[in-house]
């Protein structure tokens, strides 16, 4: 379950960005993940929970998963199309079509903290 290293790295991330005050008012994490980022949202969830159980300083901080659907441009008739069962094929001229634009992301969006604004990360 390669999820608990994802987690643990985006902590290592959040650790070298953020100061240790920063850190300790850390109230949530959202994620933007694409559907072909070879993550599950489940596992992503669980994992989360053991690190967190884990680590005593970040037993507060919750996850938050907004799956980013696959799309396409398709260089013919130029238009984006989002992917459906996974058939790669542009929705208006039907061609064939792997020219994938959006559905990889694995992004760090935003981190939340107990003050009233939000700092979003690189």
């Amino acid at each position: 379950m390669h999820e608990i290293s994802l987690v643990r790295n985006i902590f290592a991330t959040l650790e070298s960005e953020f100061s240790k005050d920063d850190l300790g008012t850390m109230t949530a994490i959202d994620m933007k993940i694409g559907l072909l980022a070879n993550v599950e949202p489940i596992l992503m969830q669980n994992a989360f929970e053991a690190v967190t159980t884990a680590e005593e300083k970040y037993q507060t901080v919750r996850l938050n998963i907004e799956l980013i659907p696959i799309e396409i441009f398709c260089p013919d008739c130029e238009t984006q199309s989002t992917i459906e069962n996974y058939k790669f094929a542009c929705s208006s001229c039907g061609k064939p079509n792997n020219n994938v634009v959006k559905g990889t992301e694995l992004l760090i969006h935003r981190v939340h903290f107990d003050q009233e604004e939000e700092v979003a990360t690189k």
